[in-house]
């Protein structure tokens, strides 16, 4: 079995990081850098087999098993000792990956694979439009649209992301618009203007209206294509095109699970 043993000097920097609510305040607390807190906190819940915190800017929030983890330390801290050298089942490591509406509908319709079979990842999807920070541990796997140029970041190109207009048969000719700050929303408010059958406030949604025949909705061809009731109503979209990159933080990128997981999104999204 792969164990993994928590340390009391983790556990120590945690009771600071936790009460003093953040890396810089926790820095001056124990006069350890806030880089080595940071990684110090990254290596207690990989040990762990669970995740402690809920990273911002504005500092580090506590998740429930920190809380308990804080009540429990709290309880014993006279008599520490006794909480060292504890032995955690970490076959299945948290690995949390972050992307926009599209790959994430495209990366949940393959859940399984992504997984393992048996499981052997546990794996948090997070749909978000915007980017995450992953230097921040915000998330471990993200997905962008350009090449980071961050030195701490580590990165694999995929496939080139096309978009194409799609439709049922027999669906009127009116664009389902997108009321969002992305390119292929900018792209469709300035083909057509404010006219459309109906405005959603989520690409996800229009989708949804295309699917039972409300209008055109754009779509990139990886998602419209995998839909055997929809037809391209022209052709790809050309300044829309744009390659797609997976990213990890440095650190990461050798782990195990790390690994795993960006082999097995690739494999998705070639």
């Amino acid at each position: 079995m792969n164990e993994k043993i928590v340390q009391w000097s983790d556990l120590h920097l945690f009771l600071a990081v936790a009460r003093e609510g953040g890396l810089s305040p926790a820095a001056r607390a124990t006069g350890s850098s806030a880089a080595t807190l940071g990684r110090r906190m990254l290596q207690l819940e990989r040990a762990m087999g669970r995740e402690l915190f809920i990273r911002h800017d504005r500092g580090y929030e506590l998740t429930a098993d920190a809380r308990e983890l804080l009540q429990q330390l709290t309880d014993v801290e006279s008599r520490i000792g006794t909480l060292t050298a504890r032995p955690v089942d970490a076959r299945q490591p948290l690995v949390k990956v972050s992307a926009g509406t599209w790959t994430t509908l495209l990366l949940l319709r393959n859940h399984e694979a992504l997984s393992g079979s048996p499981p052997d990842l546990k794996l948090r999807f997070v749909q978000a439009e915007d980017i995450l920070n992953i230097p921040r541990r915000e998330v471990t796997i993200g997905f962008r649209n350009q090449r980071p140029t961050d030195d701490h970041l580590a990165t694999r190109k995929l496939q080139r992301v096309e978009f194409a207009p799609y439709a049922v048969a027999g669906a009127p000719e009116r664009w389902i618009r997108v009321i969002a700050d992305t390119p292929s929303a900018r792209w469709l408010k300035r083909i057509a203007g404010n006219d459309g059958v109906c405005e959603v406030n989520t690409p996800r949604n229009s989708l949804d209206l295309v699917m039972v025949g409300v209008g055109i909705a754009l779509l990139p061809t990886f998602i419209g294509d995998s839909e055997a009731e929809l037809q391209r109503k022209g052709g790809t979209i050309a300044e829309l095109s744009h390659d797609q990159w997976i990213v990890t933080h440095q650190d990461d990128r050798h782990l195990p699970e790390v690994r795993r997981a960006i082999d097995r999104l690739c494999s998705v999204l070639g």
